[in-house]
């Protein structure tokens, strides 16, 4: 009976064709030089040659052979390679004794003189075959496995393993024969669709697997010859129970098969997108010729175009170095590489951006003043510093552009003023809002070895201007914004530092580019969210609020005639007097800038486009009446001063991101411990003003004619009305302290008088900001007096003097002084008679 095996060795498979005597070559085998016609080999197992082996006694001592790359399976045969001097020895008095050796596995293979330690317990118990001596002075030794067994002790060391050992208990009793034999039958489909699946393995590989009838011969015979590490083949092998063995040996073949059938889809879609890339290559050379025929424009002709564009280019020496290399290296590329479009479009941005393109400046100074007072009311400041800015340029001639921060509440026109900026300098216009950015690369850009990359904004607006000098509003950097992503604020450091950006670093661009022309105007609500070294690189121009006079001047100029225009109306069908704009601006908008007045305006307008629209008679000039009933009843009615006739009830300034306002302080006695309590959503440095102005009138209640037995024998409440709102800031110290005054000595508090300033135990009154739009704010509520810190008199005096009418100011440094202006010596009516118990 001719009979099939598969020697498996670290370099290749081979198959052969055996009798009982002779081996019958069918390919051209490795081993062909080594074996000849006479050689005799133990044929593939039959279930009677398994029942011999079965029955033969396994020796009690054995010496031991260990494998480093391999693990053998009982009844398969194998070829290995000796090359350690005592696997030579022992093969060498094996071969020439019994024939039998203690075959196991190392746990790894890089150890070159393995100990028990280092190897497996469980084994097999092998017969050479054949011993032949190698060209290279190795040992090749073809051998069986038999039977299973385990290592009980170590017996000698030198000159090689050798132990006492047991027969490895085995479990060939099958409960469900039917699913056994379902089981077998899979592996045997699942080898034949590896070896089929597998290039690598010859097709007769199928015969060998056909002829084995043995169940657990075939187990064993194709977990030998699975692609499995040896440590998966060891967990094979110690497995005792012949179904788990064949359960685990068919759940391997699956994962091999898989692993095969998702590679070879893998090579065939490569195979298949190389040639349809190959075929796509073929075609462009066609098309490439046919462009060339017909007169158009080929790849070259765009490359030389590229190049004589570069020529009228003002860029440095280094620029123009990078473009020709990175030319020549789209010259080399193949049109239908995914990089030659990346590679194109950095070139035709360089292309594109304005080196060395700058705008000229206007320096007619009285026509610049009359673009910024016809664009904007007020903002003298700001204007100012414009007019500065030019004067410098015209007699200098050149000079580094400053960064501007235009700082201020919502509305005041900001953002706005950088387009008058633009014509007045007679340069182009940029904005680029950076509220809510997170990506560090929207500044920066991408590197271009990304897919998708871009340049950053910068460089896009700078590429859409067509100038390297012109006005660039960087609109909300107080919004700035962190992630993962990176830091935007730090990126723009470089950008915003005079010194630096003559050299702003683009990742996409990766050559220096010169900002330091560029005039940079950035706009923020709040300057505390701004990272101090970005704001140490800005000089900061404070846009206040307008006034309500200013606002009722910008509705009739400004906003009234570009809402008509917007609505397809002329003056000739509506009219605002001032007396009811001012009517709009006090009773329907709350803020220190005018977009929500605009809003309101524009709501008016719509009335008359309605009205005009349906042939409705309407009132052109609209009075106070048609104002509340096209808007409705007015909604804002704050400001509004209260009486005096309460003890603790004072009246203080605040500053918030809408402008100024005012508040009251409220506090109230009652019988209790000297508990101090405060409510109104209060935050922190607002509550410890109150426990220092409480602490301040303990330690001086004799001073403020106050008896301490009253302070310890009530409780107090101070409370800051719409509880809503949040509130804090140190400005309402010197107001709390003069409602607690007022509170325990019943004291009258003076008529239309308002104070902000922080406190400190000492007795000091220090300054506070938002100066003006607190004093806007006492003007709204017709308060006549203000009570200041000695230190924010220079505050009053950069304020226009029509905004100071009708006011007066009192400058203080100590507590005390507050209270004597403050208080009245006068009882509240209904004053609360303190009562003190005495003990």
């Amino acid at each position: 009976m001719v009979l099939l095996t598969i020697y498996r060795s670290a370099k290749l498979t081979d198959i052969m064709v055996m009798s009982k005597t002779k081996i019958l070559h069918l390919d051209n085998l490795s081993l062909q030089d080594v074996f000849n016609e006479n050689s005799e080999l133990i044929p593939l197992l039959t279930p009677e040659d398994e029942e011999n082996m079965n029955k033969e006694e396994v020796p009690e001592e054995l010496a031991i052979l260990p494998l480093r790359n391999t693990v053998l399976f009982p009844g398969v045969v194998i070829p290995i390679t000796a090359g350690r001097d005592k696997s030579i020895q022992l093969i060498k008095d094996a071969n020439e004794g019994s024939k039998v050796v203690g075959v196991v596995a190392q746990k790894n293979p890089e150890v070159e003189d393995p100990s028990i330690e280092d190897i497996h317990t469980t084994g097999v118990v092998a017969q050479i075959l054949r011993v032949l001596k190698m060209p290279d002075g190795n040992t090749t030794v073809i051998i069986q496995g038999k039977k299973r067994f385990e290592i009980d002790e170590m017996l000698q060391e030198e000159p090689y393993l050798k132990a006492r050992v047991s027969e490895a208990r085995e479990e060939r009793e099958i409960d469900d024969q039917k699913e056994f034999d379902a089981i077998i039958e899979s592996i045997k489909e699942l080898a034949l669709e590896v070896i089929k699946e597998n290039p690598m393995l010859p097709s007769e590989a199928s015969f060998a697997i056909k002829n084995i009838h043995s169940s657990s011969f075939l187990v064993n015979f194709i977990s030998s010859n699975m692609e499995l590490s040896v440590a998966q083949k060891q967990v094979l092998l110690e497995k005792d129970n012949l179904k788990e063995r064949a359960l685990l040996t068919l759940k391997n073949l699956n994962k091999e098969l898989q692993k095969l059938q998702l590679r070879n889809d893998i090579q065939s879609k490569t195979r298949s997108d190389l040639d349809k890339q190959q075929r796509e290559y073929y075609l462009h050379q066609q098309l490439k010729t046919i462009q060339d025929e017909l007169g158009g424009v080929s790849h070259d002709q765009e490359l030389d175009d590229m190049r004589k564009k570069s020529k009228e280019k003002k860029w440095n020496k280094e620029v123009a170095e990078v473009f020709e290399k990175e030319l020549g290296r789209l010259k080399r590329m193949n049109p239908q590489m995914a990089e030659y479009g990346v590679q194109r479009n950095y070139l035709e941005l360089m292309l594109e951006l304005p080196w060395g393109v700058y705008s000229e400046d206007k320096f007619d100074l009285k026509k610049a003043q009359k673009i910024l007072d016809r664009d904007h009311f007020g903002l003298e400041k700001v204007k100012e510093r414009i007019i500065e800015h030019l004067a410098v340029l015209k007699l200098r001639g050149d000079m580094k552009s400053p960064i501007i921060c235009l700082y201020g509440p919502p509305g005041v026109g900001k953002t706005s003023l950088g387009k008058s900026v633009a014509e007045a300098l007679g340069r182009k216009y940029v904005r680029m809002s950076l509220g809510g950015l997170r990506d560090e690369a929207e500044i920066r850009g991408h590197r271009k070895t990304y897919i998708g990359a871009m340049p950053g904004r910068l460089i896009q607006n700078l590429k859409k201007s067509g100038t390297s000098n012109p006005v660039f509003v960087l609109d909300e950097i107080d919004k700035l914004g962190q992630s993962h992503q990176g830091d935007p604020s730090s990126a723009m450091l470089e950008v915003l530092d005079p010194e630096q950006n003559t050299e702003f670093y683009d990742n996409y661009l990766e050559v220096g580019y010169d900002l330091s022309k560029v005039l940079f105007i950035a706009t923020a609500n709040n300057l505390q969210q701004i990272p101090w070294a970005l704001r140490d690189r800005m000089e900061i121009i404070n846009v206040t609020g307008y006034t309500i006079e200013e606002k009722v001047e910008i509705a009739k100029k400004y906003l009234l005639p570009k809402q008509l225009k917007e609505h397809g109306l002329s003056e000739e069908h509506l009219k605002l007097g001032k007396a009811q704009i001012e009517k709009v601006v006090e009773g329907y908008t709350r803020e220190s800038g005018v977009r929500g007045l605009e809003k309101q305006v524009a709501k008016v307008v719509r009335f008359a486009a309605k009205s005009v629209a349906l042939e409705e008679t309407y009132n052109i000039a609209l009075t106070n009446e048609d104002i509340e009933r096209i808007l409705g009843p007015a909604r804002m009615e704050r400001d509004k001063y209260e009486n005096n006739d309460t003890a603790g009830v004072v009246t203080g300034l605040a500053w918030t991101s809408v402008g100024g306002d005012i508040l009251f302080i409220e506090s109230i006695l009652s019988k209790g411990k000297g508990m101090l309590s405060i409510t109104g959503n209060l935050g922190n440095v607002m509550k410890e003003s109150a426990t220092i102005a409480m602490k301040y009138i303990k330690a001086n209640a004799d001073n403020f004619g106050i008896d301490p037995a009253i302070i310890n024998q009530y409780d107090v409440h101070i409370h800051v009305p719409e509880g809503a709102t949040p509130k804090d800031g140190p400005s309402a110290g010197i107001t709390m302290l003069t409602s607690l005054v007022s509170l325990y000595t019943q004291r009258k508090v003076k008529s239309k008088i308002a104070m902000t300033g922080e406190i400190t135990l000492r007795g000091k009154v220090l300054p506070v900001g938002g100066i003006k739009e607190k004093i806007l704010a006492a003007k709204r509520a017709n308060i006549k007096e203000i009570i200041l810190c000695e230190e924010n008199r220079k505050d009053i005096s950069e304020i226009k003097e029509s905004y100071l009418k009708g006011l007066k100011f009192h400058f203080v440094t100590e507590m005390h002084e507050v209270i004597d202006l403050a208080l009245t010596k006068q009882k509240v009516k209904n004053a609360k008679k303190l009562q003190i118990d005495k003990k």
